[in-house]
């Protein structure tokens, strides 16, 4: 008899879901380690949370810390897919409004408070603060070649890579400025500023001081971005 051919077993897994996967590690990673610290947080509990072993985390992950790359990545995705489509004559700051700022939000979690608490995070926990400051400095080649292109110019040339610097620089200070004054201003809730929920009129807030924490700081990079 013949033995059967092909492959057994469980059928591989879709880069789709394999992207969900990391984002659900991620958030559960964020969750626990606002609760608990990042150091009383083990990589079993995040599985857990997940429904996935301590395996399977640290197949998608090398560390605890990197588990959140995803989240600081899928705002800075948004970032950069808008920038490719700044149209010639618009002004730097005009690009990023509330929509935009809506999907940075949206980016980082259903409600975006989960983004917003991993950005506060990185002032107090070194190792997700090194994440933080990687994942954006592996950010400016895209903001770098976008306004090169917009330009006219070589990938290659300086000046967009300095204006994409400036840009990025301005971008982090923007978004830190944001979670960290969120926190001093009291936690979150519907009823007071520094709240991001899942209803609607504070996810709108949200939004907006998103988009014009990012505006106030184009406005100082603009005269070297235009």
């Amino acid at each position: 008899m013949t033995a059967p051919s092909g492959r057994t077993g469980r059928p591989p897994l879709t880069e789709a879901r394999k992207t969900e996967i990391r984002l659900e590690i991620a958030r559960a990673a964020v969750e626990l380690f606002v609760a608990q610290g990042v150091t009383a947080t083990t990589g079993e509990q995040i599985g857990q949370a997940v429904g996935v072993s301590a395996r399977t985390v640290w197949r998608y992950f090398p560390s605890k810390e990197s588990c959140v790359r995803p989240l600081f990545s899928a705002g800075i995705d948004v970032i950069a897919a808008r920038l490719r489509e700044w149209p010639p004559g618009q002004a730097l700051e005009e690009l990023f409004d509330p929509a935009l700022a809506t999907g940075v939000l949206a980016a980082t979690g259903p409600d975006g408070a989960t983004g917003t608490a991993l950005v506060r995070l990185t002032r107090t926990e070194p190792g997700l603060r090194a994440i933080w400051l990687q994942t954006y400095d592996e950010a400016e080649p895209a903001f770098a070649q976008a306004l090169a292109h917009r330009a006219g110019l070589p990938a290659d040339d300086l000046r967009p890579m300095i204006q994409a610097a400036m840009l990025n620089a301005a971008l982090r200070a923007a978004v830190e400025r944001f979670a960290w004054r969120r926190a001093s201003e009291g936690g979150v809730t519907d009823e007071a500023p520094g709240v991001v929920t899942d209803v609607a009129p504070g996810a709108t807030l949200a939004a907006a001081e998103v988009a014009e924490a990012l505006r106030s700081a184009l406005v100082v990079a603009a005269g070297g971005v235009s």
